[in-house]
């Protein structure tokens, strides 16, 4: 005769062992099953499994490191996780995916490579309520912008597929940010994946008054364009910033630089951009 064994008749360090190889949003659901799974899907054992590697590190170049002091448990400290935390002076910012556990990471304006970014005349820094980090970057005025942001493979959850996004939004004051759309880049190893996108969204009166001066002619270079490729044009996010896809890319087994980049060369003046950062987190299909 065939017997089963339900797994509430499991020892405790059995079912912990099953559920540190599941996820944190399969441990959640595990607590809804039994009141036996409250104590084993809250265990330590669980949820240290569910922490980065390097969370020791983390925690030691966190800025508030006092918020630190009153978790008591690998669940807390995963929570805490959960939210933006600054890191290395306040010049990133790292989280964790809740229901995944995976590691996301944000470049500040200040850790990207911006083309005349020392300039006042050109690029000027300030602080933003709406901000995470203490300063971002407003473009004043350019005709050549380039920005440029890099990461390794090794502080990133291995075997993922990413996505980095350059994080902004534009000021009352912009200006030639939709006339043309810019290039950008993802670059790991020898591989280049180049995609364009505008910096913002051109409003229909916009598009209305072009249409009246430039007629067809300028309707077929716009659908031009459009036929060429995929385009991206700027999406909000939850924090109330807009984001553009830079590119996607593969994390691996190995450490690897990645390379994100917006270039426009097309000598068109613009300004009015406001720059958080470079976003990179799992890419969902």
């Amino acid at each position: 005769m065939n017997s089963t064994t339900s797994i509430v008749s499991l020892p405790e360090d059995c079912v912990s062992a099953i559920l540190s190889h599941t996820s944190p949003q399969d441990a959640c659901r595990f607590l809804l099953v039994s009141n036996t799974f409250v104590k084993v899907a809250d265990s330590d054992l669980v949820w240290k499994t569910f922490l980065p590697s390097d969370y020791e590190d983390i925690v030691s170049r966190a800025v508030n490191q006092f918020s630190f002091k009153f978790i008591s448990s690998y669940k807390q400290l995963f929570r805490s996780f959960c939210r933006p935390l600054l890191l290395d002076g306040g010049n990133k910012s790292f989280k964790l995916e809740k229901f995944s556990g995976k590691k996301c990471y944000m470049l500040s304006a200040r850790e990207l490579s911006i083309a005349w970014s020392i300039d006042p005349m050109f690029w000027s820094w300030k602080s933003s309520p709406q901000s995470r980090f203490p300063e971002v970057a407003e473009l004043r005025t350019v005709n050549w912008l380039e920005i440029e942001g890099r990461i390794r493979t090794k502080i990133l959850t291995p075997n993922t597929s990413y996505a980095a996004y350059l994080v902004m939004k534009s000021s009352h004051r912009a200006y030639g940010l939709d006339s043309t759309p810019t290039e950008v880049s993802i670059v790991i190893g020898n591989k280049v994946n180049r995609g364009k996108a505008y910096l913002c969204i051109k409003d229909e009166n916009k598009r209305n008054m072009e249409t009246l001066f430039y007629g067809n002619r300028r309707n077929r270079v716009i659908q031009e364009q459009e036929d060429g490729g995929n385009i991206q044009v700027p999406s909000k996010r939850e924090d109330g910033w807009m984001e553009i896809e830079i590119g996607e890319f593969f994390s691996g087994e190995g450490d690897e630089e990645i390379k994100m980049s917006l270039m426009e060369i097309g000598h068109q003046l613009k300004g009015g951009l406001v720059l958080e950062g470079i976003e990179v987190r799992p890419k969902h299909t």
